[in-house]
């Protein structure tokens, strides 16, 4: 049965911008972009759903439904396209985040509230190239996904359980190119999913991160990754990324900083402070900010070779 709703915003929101983070690449089987419609397979607490949104004006977006979780997932359509989050609370200061704010005034931080959907894929991505990462993602739901509700796109899929994570063999991973280290850090998260969904229920960000990081192998990059994602926190900076200080330091500073020049990194985002990754997010889209490609690059490793 198809559940709709119509969200009628009082600022503009922007399905595109604000979603974009939750895609892992552009053949995600867990978010489907088709004919400007986003499909979007996720696992709710009461059961598999598939979602479809669709622009049709600035400030208005149409939401069909489907599955066991269909009305869960339109109950919490607001977080999802950042309702908790003001325009008046764009970040400030550095005269490209500015400009940037009044560019793309529809960009949200979005709030999924699934944190192993968005916490078992910033695990593939630790320590790879993205596109490697996006690889292992796709081979993953492919092979051990769901199918979604309704009629949805044939490639789209519902990621698994916590449980069917946990059950998967050292050797399914392998197949999709994930290392023993990572697949290991994969499968503990799988574990406490429940008492990880239960913590990010209560809204406690602090509490959130704190469960988090008590995962052997899950680090402060790691939970923000979830932070900006599945609880749709406006400040989570991901320290530790391999690009975030090339962007903040060539962005707001004119030079680069080091990967592991944290508190040069926070120095530079501080004025944005409580909306630290709204600016990245925004630097990120400014026409004012380039980057220059050069200096060392990660390998590409096939994990299946080894």
């Amino acid at each position: 049965m198809q559940l709709s709703r119509r969200l009628d915003t009082s600022e503009p929101v922007s399905i595109a911008l604000s979603l974009a983070p939750l895609r892992r690449g552009p053949a995600d089987p867990a978010v489907v972009v088709d004919d400007g419609r986003w499909w979007l397979g996720t696992r709710m607490a009461t059961g598999a759903a598939t979602l479809c949104l669709q622009q049709v004006g600035t400030q208005v977006i149409e939401a069909h439904a489907w599955g066991p979780g269909a009305e869960e997932r339109l109950a919490s359509l607001p977080d999802l396209l950042g309702a908790h989050q003001s325009p008046g609370q764009f970040p400030g200061g550095h005269p490209h985040v500015v400009d940037a704010a009044r560019r793309f005034p529809g960009l949200r931080i979005p709030a999924t509230g699934r944190v192993l959907e968005a916490l078992v894929p910033a695990v593939l991505e630790q320590r790879v190239l993205g596109v490697d990462a996006f690889a292992s993602w796709r081979r993953l739901l492919t092979a051990h996904g769901g199918p979604a509700p309704g009629p949805a796109p044939s490639r789209l899929r519902v990621p698994p359980s916590g449980e069917q994570w946990a059950g998967l063999a050292s050797w399914q991973w392998h197949r999709a190119g994930v290392d023993p280290q990572r697949y290991r850090t994969a499968q503990r998260c799988a574990r406490v999913a429940p008492q990880l969904e239960r913590v990010a229920a209560r809204g406690d960000h602090e509490a959130t991160y704190r469960a988090l990081r008590s995962i052997a192998g899950v680090g402060v990059w790691t939970a923000a990754e979830v932070g900006g994602r599945a609880l749709g926190d406006t400040d989570a900076v991901p320290f530790g990324d391999y690009h975030l200080g090339h962007l903040v330091g060539s962005a707001l500073l004119g030079q680069r900083l080091h990967v592991d020049d944290h508190a040069g990194i926070a120095e530079a985002l501080e004025h944005s402070r409580p909306h630290r990754l709204v600016a990245l997010r925004l630097l990120e889209l400014s026409p004012h900010v380039t980057l220059e490609r050069r200096g060392p690059r990660r390998s590409r490793m096939d994990h299946r070779a080894h």
